[in-house]
């Protein structure tokens, strides 16, 4: 693999212990990267931080990290008190227990890393335990010290090499209702599910990510070209919101709308005759000669 190895360390199951190299699977390089600037000169700014009470800025050497232990007073926590605090790293994906698949809470997904061999003489167990992870449609729980903290790990078989997912801690992730508390209950009329239904039916795809439009990212690259020429900018208008009394109608013009766009797709072009040919292209031919004298 190209890219630089973010991890080296070990999956340790038991007493079977494979070589591993963890590699970012998802990056947000690509995108536009916009920077802070002076509108006056059009230079660019940097942070500076000053003292809340003072306003004044503070040397480098100064700033260190504090925990608020009642408003406006902190307890300092020194550089070296946070390095002691950081846990002690083995260099190993410890797996505690294995899960099926489909049993995962996706809300407690955080990022995506492959995982490939990063030994010849690991290359048989790594093969071993994609496959035995991919036979059984099984996920790994496993524990490490990344990145200064010591987080829990999934992995899974993917393609031909292993993704580990790290996962957010319980306090972390928020109550699902909780969250859901202020959704009222809704009779929906059995019209309206059935026409969602057959929506969703003919709307049914397979998932492809290739297929998924960044509209931000293309709306700024849009923009940054239209300032950079010059152009005016017109502001996109958001749609409509549907109301509760047009829900039905909005349904059977959509259901109706699907219905009739792969008809018109597929409806063949009308063969012309051998007897229209010639008349159409004599009435063409009258049309244009008005045309062409003018230009004369």
């Amino acid at each position: 693999m190209a890219a630089r190895a973010i991890w080296k360390g070990v999956i340790k199951i038991a007493e079977i212990v494979c070589p591993v190299s963890m590699y970012t699977a998802a990056s947000q390089s690509e995108r536009i990267a916009l920077h802070m600037v002076n509108r006056s000169s059009g230079h660019r700014l940097k942070r500076v931080y000053v003292d809340d009470k003072t306003n004044k800025p503070v040397d480098f050497e100064d700033q260190v990290k504090g925990y608020e232990t009642s408003e406006g007073h902190y307890v300092v926590l020194e550089p070296e008190d946070i390095a002691a605090a950081v846990p002690e790293s083995d260099k190993a994906l410890t797996v505690d227990r294995f899960i099926t698949c489909n049993k995962i809470e996706p809300t407690y997904f955080d990022k995506p890393y492959y995982l490939l061999p990063s030994a010849e003489i690991g290359n048989e167990t790594f093969v071993l335990i994609r496959e035995a992870l991919r036979n059984q449609q099984a996920a790994a729980i496993a524990h490490a010290v990344l990145f200064r903290r010591l987080r829990p790990v999934l992995i899974r078989a993917h393609h031909k090499g292993l993704i580990a997912t790290t996962l957010n801690f319980d306090y972390e992730v928020r109550s699902a209702s909780e969250a859901f508390s202020d959704i009222k209950k809704r009779k929906i009329e059995p019209e309206m599910l059935e026409l969602a239904k057959h929506i969703l039916k003919t709307k049914a795809g397979k998932f492809d990510p290739s297929k998924f439009d960044d509209r931000y990212e293309a709306a700024l690259a849009d923009l940054v070209q239209a300032k950079i020429s010059g152009k005016k900018i017109v502001p996109l208008r958001p749609p409509k919101l549907t109301k509760s009394s047009d829900l039905l109608e909005a349904l059977r013009m959509s259901a109706g709308a699907i219905e009739e766009s792969p008809k018109r797709r597929s409806t063949p072009a009308r063969k012309t005759s051998a007897k229209a040919r010639p008349a159409k292209k004599a009435a063409a031919s009258k049309r244009a000669a008005p045309a062409r004298r003018k230009a004369s």
